[in-house]
């Protein structure tokens, strides 16, 4: 199973794990570049959801400011979500009311598929405090 695959089966869970708990979204198959999920929040509000999955814990959550300028062109009216899993927790992210980091500047592979290809990327490092909802993973 490639990499990609794996990826989509982990987006396919949280959607419907979320599913569970009251919302309404549906996978977007790889559709967009800048979002994998959308749908309705418990409230009812439109939303979409960008999904990382890191293997990998830092303090920070990385966040690409093309995926959110993508994002942001969407309706003014569209919850727009940051979903984060790393193997401390999973964290979510509202992006519309969110005051953002000033963006930096990093080297970082070119694809979510870690090749060995880097380039450089404006990104925003989000702290782990700006997360509405985080989800600690424990060990039994």
């Amino acid at each position: 199973m490639g990499k990609l695959s794996i990826i989509h089966k982990l987006e396919k869970a949280v959607v419907m794990m979320y599913n569970l708990d009251g919302w309404d979204l549906e996978w977007c198959g790889g559709e967009f570049e800048h979002y994998d999920a959308k749908g309705k929040t418990p409230k009812g509000y439109d939303c979409i959801i960008e999904m990382k999955f890191r293997d990998k814990y830092y303090e920070t959550k990385l966040l690409e400011k093309y995926k959110y300028d993508k994002m942001f062109q969407e309706d003014k009216s569209i919850v727009k979500l940051y979903f984060v899993n790393d193997p401390e927790a999973n964290y979510l992210f509202w992006l519309n009311d969110i005051k953002l980091p000033k963006v930096k500047k990093l080297w970082a592979p070119t694809t979510t598929l870690w090749n060995q290809k880097k380039k450089e990327k404006e990104v925003y490092l989000l702290k782990e405090s700006l997360s509405i909802r985080t989800i600690r993973n424990i060990e039994f």
